[in-house]
């Protein structure tokens, strides 16, 4: 299983730095994950449905640590290419 696609769109807040969709395979798409900062640390957080006693629950996610690490890594690469893309003189 190999993610062809990630898009980040950038956020300009303290804590959710972006949002993020994946496509798996060419065939499946993720949409919602959310890029986040805590205490210096970015992770990604999947995309999740709140509950009727106010709890969130995923409500897709990786199933082993090696593929949650594997993603991790291909979203972040992403995201951190978008923020330098948007730093860059003239990219406004």
């Amino acid at each position: 299983m190999e993610i062809t696609e990630v898009s980040v769109s950038l956020m300009d807040d303290e804590k959710l730095k972006a949002f993020a969709n994946i496509v798996i395979d060419d065939l499946f798409v993720v949409r919602g994950l959310k890029i986040i900062e805590h205490i210096g640390r970015y992770f990604i957080a999947m995309p999740s449905r709140k509950q009727r006693d106010g709890s969130f629950r995923d409500i897709a996610h990786p199933i082993t640590s090696e593929f949650r690490t594997r993603l991790e890594k291909v979203v972040l690469d992403k995201y951190w290419e978008e923020v330098g893309r948007n730093s860059a003189p003239g990219s406004n």
